[in-house]
């Protein structure tokens, strides 16, 4: 990347607009979100040169700009909501504007200095946006059959069962696509072999891991199971020694990654092996099968890190 000097730039983002701090200026901006404005923007920041650009996940709706500030060879962080409301709480930022939001992004980059948001091809993305699809569409399958269960009238039980098959075809059409687009990029095509190499990963979660997970093989095994959010926090507080727990990160990927790790602890030895130490030793079942997930994820991470098919006897992880 091209920069750097010491400014920093907070991005709140909205559907017609977007509202611009600047560490080196007390006043912010904001601009339309239209390809004219977008453009005055890139020119400022090529004026700039900032170290880092900071601006919220929004489902979305950040995607053209996160993509021309990549385009532009710009810095860029995209963090979680929670994190930026934390922030503002800690500093006890009780007012709310999309210009007092957009300063908090600015300083909680400028004070955190979050990880740098990696670009994505343009295949990487697509599987992105087929892979968020597919999630939406199993959550409506859960709805409509729990619908379905609760429905007295015989017509309406029949609309909530072809919907659930309407459903269902098109997760099988979202799953061969997804598939097409791996087999059609050479990157993602090797980590496709070395992913399901490992027993317990099926296509599924090969499909998941390649487009919600790019990361993998970049990181430490601390720091990808931090961004997972299967790294346990400590709850000790003076004498106080409290249960050890998860969360935050990627819970698409941690969700994805239970029933493989179900499977993984019955069908591939180290995983079993693992898993049945922890329980012998005291270990509850479900932070036993916690531990089995983050040591499956550490795994794969190694795999991909050194380009490397499974082999019960040479994995370390």
């Amino acid at each position: 990347m091209q920069q750097h000097n010491t400014v920093f730039v907070g991005i709140d983002i909205a559907k017609f607009k977007f509202d611009v701090s600047f560490s080196h200026l007390s006043k912010g901006v904001t601009y339309d979100y239209t390809p004219n404005d977008i453009k005055k923007f890139m020119q400022v920041l090529q004026e700039i040169q900032p170290q880092l650009n900071c601006l919220e996940a929004t489902g979305g709706l950040e995607r053209k700009l996160v993509a021309c500030l990549h385009k532009h060879q710009f810095d860029v962080a995209v963090v979680n909501p929670r994190q930026i409301r934390d922030f503002a709480r800690a500093k006890n930022q009780l007012a709310k504007t999309d210009q007092i939001d957009a300063r908090t992004i600015m300083e909680f980059a400028q004070v955190m200095k979050p990880r740098i948001t990696p670009p994505l091809t343009q295949a990487q993305q697509k599987m992105r946006d087929f892979s968020s699809r597919r999630q939406q569409v199993c959550k409506m399958i859960i709805q409509e059959r729990n619908r379905l269960d609760s429905a007295a009238d015989r017509e309406i039980a029949k609309l909530i069962q072809q919907s659930i098959r309407a459903y269902q075809k098109q997760i099988k059409v979202i799953e061969k696509k997804m598939r097409q687009l791996i087999y059609a990029d050479e990157q993602s095509q090797e980590r496709a072999a070395i992913l399901q190499s490992v027993p317990g990963i099926g296509p599924t979660t090969v499909a998941l891991l390649i487009a919600e997970l790019p990361e993998l093989g970049s990181l430490n095994r601390k720091q990808i199971a931090r961004l997972v959010g299967v790294a346990p926090t400590n709850r000790d507080s003076g004498t106080m020694r409290g249960k050890r727990t998860i969360g935050g990160g990627r819970v698409g990927i941690r969700k994805g990654l239970y029933m493989p790790t179900v499977v993984a602890q019955k069908h591939n030895p180290k995983i079993s092996a693992f898993y049945k130490r922890l329980v012998e030793s005291g270990k509850p079942k479900m932070v036993a099968l916690v531990a089995a997930m983050r040591k499956l994820l550490i795994i794969l991470n190694v795999m991909i890190k050194e380009g490397k098919k499974w082999n019960e006897n040479v994995m370390k992880a």
